[in-house]
């Protein structure tokens, strides 16, 4: 029998991102996934098409949680009215970059809704040597840990790090907050672009919260049959 027959249900920390070129591509994704997933992040590539917040819209009317992945960064009062603006839309994570102005300016804005706002720490694309190129003077690590202390000063539920910081993230956020990981890669898929990686089980026994994970699922023969295999793997830890 195959995983995609033998599962009961997903696994609610799963996130799998619609990062593909167009809305009707992304709608048909989940559609495939069926109630193998219940967690979707629409990005800035489908937010560009003009159709990413109507999916958005969609995908909570279908009972699914969704993760904005806006990444605010600009002026303390540009980032608060739009995250005013996407509080109302009954969205579950927005991210904004982990700049303290920003992330406050964030809080403010979501106000009382059930929002909860994550700051992007360091991008899972850059290692050491690419900062050193930016021009900072700290490895990924330290810049991560830093911005993690402003995440939690500022108000915000938690934050965006590697797999490889989600320990470090976890020992100064406390139980209650938000560590979610991209850069997850299962043993049995390509590890693309992300620098900083980690399987699924490592990345929750470290201390992720949620993981993202999306070309080994939206790039799979079977998409379906991909998520029940990576929650396969999941469960349990």
């Amino acid at each position: 029998m195959s995983l995609a027959a033998a599962a009961v249900r997903c696994d609610p920390r799963l996130i799998v991102p619609l990062d593909l070129p167009t809305v009707e591509e992304a709608r048909a994704l989940t559609v495939a996934l069926g109630d193998a997933v219940s967690f979707y992040k629409v990005g800035l590539e489908l937010f560009a098409t003009g159709g990413g917040m109507g999916l958005a819209r969609e995908l909570k009317g279908q009972g699914k949680q969704v993760f904005l992945d806006w990444k605010l960064h600009d002026i303390g009062t540009t980032v608060q009215r739009a995250a005013s603006v996407l509080a109302d839309t009954g969205c579950d994570f927005l991210t904004v970059h982990a700049e303290p102005q920003v992330m406050e300016a964030a809080v403010r804005g979501k106000g009382r809704s059930s929002l909860k706002i994550l700051g992007v720490t360091v991008l899972t694309s850059l290692a050491d040597p690419d900062l050193i190129e930016m021009g900072f003077q700290e490895t990924a690590r330290q810049l991560v840990e830093r911005r993690i202390h402003h995440a939690v000063k500022a108000g915000c539920d938690g934050v965006i790090a590697s797999p490889h910081e989600a320990a470090l993230a976890r020992s100064i956020g406390g139980k209650d907050f938000l560590v979610v990981t991209p850069g997850v890669r299962p043993d049995w898929s390509a590890k693309n672009d992300q620098a900083r990686a980690a399987t699924p089980a490592e990345a929750l026994k470290a201390g992720a919260s949620h993981i993202v994970c999306g070309r080994p699922i939206s790039a799979a023969n079977d998409p379906r049959e991909a998520a029940l295999r990576i929650a396969a793997e999941m469960f349990g830890v």
